[in-house]
């Protein structure tokens, strides 16, 4: 089968080498001409993914990318895998799967399937994505093209997650939507969950990241509360892990980050008012885990004052920038938010990531655009007043970190193994 995949990113080059590896001829297409080259070149830009796989992969055939939207009319299948933001009102952004759709759409040929992964509010796919299909090509969805909905299910930085493995849920417009997409992930994919509808696909990739903004939300206000009596919540969350039934561990953190869990719970509150249905759960998670950069922040300040010192021309160094452990994902990381929270104090920051080198251009922080990663070294991180563990990836070397830090405020419990002085490990 011929498939074309739209967007090449972290969602979007997993899947094209999956199909490439099952034998399916995949084209690449995205509008960012850099990813086009360097897949055609053999390159990844992604740092999990393996560049001498996409060499391999692209050497044989098997892959090719381009920004030509043209070449949709040569496949038998679309596969969506476009950005789903939040605007400045914090209201779903649509835009650019509905950008897709006008791309694709003149070219579209009767009997192909097109494939929804972006995660979005249901009825985005029968509705706002089919208007534009239709509109765009003069063929009718369920009739003359196939419509689906497929939830993406990455987990970058898992070295445990196979795209091949993860079970795939995907709705159809109609029965024999349904089929279609089935025939198409099973190809590349092991294990096909079929349901109802489109948009009960859309709602099972909402209610998974719901189900963990909330419990991130919960273990954050416990972190708060039992710090208050003098209780560590990690130990707390690490016996209460012991109990085999009824419970599963989750984390506190600075915030949330990537583009999942910050993001989707709130296309669900936005889409539930046109129903005239509040999410009370979801706005209250939302509420707490917004928070949390405040709540690290004070705990800053209250480090830096047991030495003596103010927030307001402390040198502070924010340690990991990616929003998850050992990726180069910084997509919505709550590190940005500490950056300017400490810099609107005062304080002169910094920061240090193994992953990230240098800053790259975002939507949301354009400010911090090129901004260089630190040195690591003693006399480079014993200069800093602080050093503000965000994310607690494993290339870092902790007990370095203790021997050199004078200060250590600890968001996730990086520290625990350290022999450290007293008084010199905050945990926020």
């Amino acid at each position: 089968m011929n498939v074309a995949i739209v967007g090449l990113g972290y969602v979007g080059l997993p899947l094209c080498l999956q199909f490439a590896r099952n034998g399916a001829h995949v084209l690449g297409l995205d509008v960012d001409a850099r990813k086009v080259e360097a897949i055609n070149a053999g390159r990844s830009y992604i740092e999990h993914i393996d560049g001498d796989i996409v060499k391999k992969i692209v050497g044989e055939g098997h892959l090719s990318a381009s920004t030509d939207f043209a070449r949709v009319k040569d496949v038998q299948a679309v596969i969506i895998c476009v950005p789903t933001p939040l605007n400045k009102n914090r209201e779903p952004d649509i835009s650019y799967i509905l950008e897709t759709g006008r791309s694709i759409a003149p070219h579209l040929q009767r009997g192909t399937l097109v494939s929804l992964e972006s995660t979005t509010y249901p009825g985005t796919t029968d509705e706002d994505l089919r208007a534009v299909l239709e509109k765009g090509s003069g063929l009718i969805a369920g009739k003359d093209f196939h419509l689906a909905f497929s939830p993406e299910r990455e987990d970058p930085g898992n070295p445990d997650s196979k795209v091949a493995q993860i079970p795939k849920v995907v709705g159809g417009l109609t029965p024999a939507c349904l089929e279609k997409a089935k025939a198409l992930y099973g190809i590349a994919i092991k294990t096909i969950v079929p349901v109802s509808s489109c948009r009960v696909a859309e709602a099972t990739k909402l209610l998974e990241n719901i189900f963990r903004g909330v419990n991130i939300a919960l273990v954050n206000e416990l972190k708060v509360v039992y710090a208050a009596m003098g209780i560590d919540v990690w130990e707390v969350i690490n016996a209460a892990k012991s109990k085999p039934f009824g419970f599963m561990p989750f984390y506190p953190g600075p915030g949330l980050g990537g583009h999942c869990i910050p993001i989707d719970p709130f296309y669900l509150t936005w889409k539930a008012r046109e129903y005239g249905q509040n999410t009370r759960f979801i706005e209250l998670a939302g509420e707490i885990n917004t928070a949390m950069p405040h709540h690290v922040v004070s705990r800053v300040a209250e480090a830096l004052n047991s030495k003596k010192k103010s927030v307001n021309g402390s040198r502070v160094l924010i340690l990991g920038l990616a929003y998850k452990a050992n990726v180069d994902d910084d997509r919505e990381s709550p590190s940005y938010h500490l950056l300017d929270l400490l810099k609107a104090q005062g304080a002169e920051v910094a920061y240090h990531d193994p992953h990230v080198p240098v800053i790259r251009l975002t939507r949301e922080h354009p400010h911090w655009a090129g901004t260089k990663s630190v040195t690591w070294n003693r006399e480079t991180i014993s200069g800093f007043d602080a050093v503000l563990i965000s994310t607690a990836h494993k290339a870092v070397n902790y007990q370095q970190l203790a021997d050199w830090a004078p200060l250590v405020v600890d968001t996730r419990n990086a520290m625990v193994d350290c022999q450290v002085d007293a008084g010199k490990v905050w945990k926020a």
